[in-house]
């Protein structure tokens, strides 16, 4: 019973995850259409609560966390603990390799800006900031489906007590 009800709150953190992600998305085209001036102040305000030590910036080591823990505890499960190792796998893609290498250093440049002065290459900076959260949200969103997969298969196969 206990590995049931962390099978379904490492979902759940994964599903808020995502939500923010799918959140970035959401804005995206309307965000490419602001100016500069606009979109830094947007950056600047709008996304405090992602961040660390605020609830994104938990929630997201947390559900890489869960997901890890999840995995070796299905481990003897070989479906089981290739689909949530599949999950923790495109979580671990999301962040750190993906926030690192384009959201990180997007996040800098516009923290570091001082209105009315714009970094020249605010466009790149935009650019890469709205491709890395476009790219982690479906490496999110894949995580989730593997978690979720799992459990549907797992309901259905006879004996399921053992390990779901």
């Amino acid at each position: 019973m206990a590995l049931k009800l962390f099978r379904a709150a490492t979902v759940l953190l994964v599903a808020m995850l995502s939500g923010l992600a799918l959140a970035h998305v959401l804005e995206l085209p309307a965000k490419m259409q602001y100016d500069a001036t606009l979109y830094i102040t947007l950056q600047k305000s709008l996304y405090a609560q992602w961040g660390p030590p605020r609830f994104g910036g938990v929630l997201e080591p947390s559900a890489i966390a869960a997901s890890g823990l999840l995995a070796f505890f299905l481990r003897k499960s070989k479906r089981a603990l290739w689909l949530s190792s599949g999950a923790l796998l495109a979580l671990v893609l999301a962040f750190p390799v993906v926030f690192f290498w384009l959201v990180a250093p997007a996040n800098a440049g516009f923290l570091a800006a001082t209105l009315p002065t714009i970094p020249p290459d605010w466009t790149d900076l935009r650019a890469n900031w709205e491709t890395g959260h476009a790219i982690r949200f479906v490496l999110q969103l894949a995580a989730l489906s593997l978690l979720v997969l799992s459990l549907a298969l797992d309901a259905n196969t006879p004996g399921n007590g053992k390990y779901a």
